[in-house]
């Protein structure tokens, strides 16, 4: 008895080492963006205004060493029988200068865990939804980290919890709030962001066309007073269907989401885009298109008022007057597009994008708080030294109008009270040299 237990754990013993090496597949990976550069962020507002006049911050100027979305990770694969695969990724940030002042926080990125198998591929956890997945097909304009997408494309003003477009995110960096969700700072998701405590679906590839489908659930749903942020029920669906083929060269998506009580409790915002490009061999040319209804609930939010040299606020009602600035009466839409180039040239090639957000529009809201739109713009060229490590040079803006705060993740502090994005109508410009390494 004594001589089969021996057998037994030398056995065990041994065997160790080939359970642990099951999962060959792990690997160390990620990726790092990196610019060096003259940075400027022109005359712009202090407060948000109107037509009464502009209260105006200098511009300024300096050199910086930025990054931009570093990331490492873990990530496996495992074959487990049947046709099926079992994976995971585990991705955090890695803020490569501490004038990001961000943590690094542990799978605050793409992590999740799935199985994957003829049916497709079905993963739960923290992931880009389908519609921010549709920016691949035709971002090809970027050098760098420098590019449209969540600047213009997907009109990112801020980070964190990112309320909507018609309320603090706006662009008027006044912390406006639709009713007592965005007060308590936000739920939901914006179109651009990757999604947590979700569920994903990824259906095999058919003839080039790949249908894609995400489910954020409503983990922050909770039963309280009306009108409270606890009577919240926030969740969202996202879905897409992309093609690609003719060897490669052409490619286009579509997307939808709805994301459930992000403006508004009771409400869902809504939107849709379609995304691709064409490959011609000389020129590669990507093109987007993406529009967005946020929904105006029934209580107030604050937004500019009438004496912008105070910075006062008046009060907005939906669908009722307030104050002396004017009513929003219904929903508050945009409209973002946006063209990309891609020449090759050697080992590299010249890449270019332009991209513009659309005034906010609809329920009135124009015609009293109007310009609050903006233009990016960026061409340079990119050099591909290997599979894993490219240099480019170029040159990058973004035109805000008076009302309008957009910038770049990787821009350092403006200088006005040391804030990381542009001030309102103040135009963030860049002549810079990358570098990416891919590991």
């Amino acid at each position: 008895m004594q001589k089969k237990l021996l057998t037994m754990a030398v056995a065990g013993a041994l065997a160790a080492p080939c359970i642990a090496l099951a999962q060959s597949s792990v690997e160390v990976y990620g990726t790092i963006n990196m610019a060096f550069g003259k940075f400027k962020y022109s005359e712009g507002n202090s407060v948000a205004t109107n037509a009464a006049g502009n209260v105006t911050t200098p511009s300024i100027s300096k050199w910086d060493v930025s990054q931009g979305a570093s990331n490492y990770g873990l990530r496996g694969r495992e074959n487990v029988g049947g046709g099926l695969t079992a994976w995971f990724q585990i991705e955090q940030n890695a803020p490569m200068e501490r004038s990001n002042n961000i943590a690094i926080t542990p799978a605050s990125r793409n992590s999740a865990v799935g199985i994957q198998g003829g049916f497709g591929n079905v993963f739960i956890g923290q992931w880009t939804t389908p519609w921010a997945d549709l920016d691949s097909l035709w971002a090809i304009g970027n050098v760098g980290f420098w590019g449209p997408v969540t600047s213009v494309i997907g009109r990112r003003e801020t980070t964190g919890t990112s309320p909507s477009a018609n309320c603090a995110n706006l662009g008027h960096g006044v912390p406006g709030t639709c009713d007592a969700v965005e007060a308590s700072g936000g739920v939901g998701h914006p179109f651009w962001r990757r999604v947590s405590q979700a569920a994903f679906y990824q259906s095999p590839v058919f003839s080039g066309v790949q249908i894609k489908v995400a489910y954020q659930t409503n983990e922050s749903k909770s039963n309280g007073a009306v009108g409270t942020r606890s009577n919240a029920d926030p969740s969202l669906w996202s879905t897409s269907v992309q093609w690609a083929g003719l060897g490669g060269r052409a490619r286009i998506g579509l997307g939808y989401d709805r994301h459930k009580d992000h403006s508004s409790i009771g409400q869902s915002d809504t939107g849709w885009a379609v995304k691709g490009g064409w490959n011609f061999g000389v020129v590669d040319v990507g093109l987007a298109y993406e529009r967005t209804k946020y929904r105006c609930g029934g209580t107030s939010f604050d937004v500019p008022g009438t004496a912008p040299a105070a910075g006062a606020n008046s009060t907005f009602t939906c669908g009722a007057t307030a104050g002396a600035a004017g009513v929003v009466s219904g929903d508050v839409n945009q409209h973002n597009m946006g063209i990309a180039l891609a020449v090759p040239v050697g080992m590299g090639s010249i890449r270019a994008s332009y991209a513009r957000a659309s005034d906010l529009t609809g329920g009135g809201f124009e015609g009293v708080f109007p310009d609050t739109g903006s233009k990016e713009m960026n061409i340079g060229y990119e050099h591909r030294f290997s599979k894993r490590t490219n240099v480019g040079v170029g040159y990058a803006k973004i035109d805000n109008k008076r009302n309008s705060n957009m910038s770049w993740t990787g821009m350092p502090p403006n200088g006005f009270n040391g804030q990381p994005l542009s001030t309102l109508g103040s135009n963030p410009s860049t002549y810079f040299v990358s570098i990416t390494h891919r590991f």
